[in-house]
């Protein structure tokens, strides 16, 4: 027995399914401007820590929202504050 033959479907409204396509790869991002990045002292000995514990949190969460690897989300964070 023969499998059915799946619909073939034609794009008659290229304008829209160019958009549709623009939109699909689109992302927005929102971030509180009164996000610290930096680290707030602790006063302790050594080496003071670069970023904050809730930059580091956002860092990660888009990390495994996008699924990349870790200098590959380091680009991403870079490039979106250079944006910003």
């Amino acid at each position: 027995m023969s499998r059915p033959t799946p619909p073939t479907y034609k794009t008659r409204n290229w304008p829209a399914y160019n958009e549709a396509l623009k939109r699909r790869g689109s992302r927005t991002i929102w971030s509180d401007p009164g996000m610290s990045w930096d680290a707030v002292p602790t006063g302790r000995r050594g080496r003071r820590q670069s970023y904050s514990d809730t930059a580091i949190q956002t860092c990660l969460t888009v990390k495994v929202l996008f699924g990349m690897a870790l200098r590959q989300t380091t680009g991403f964070v870079e490039s979106l504050l250079h944006l910003v």
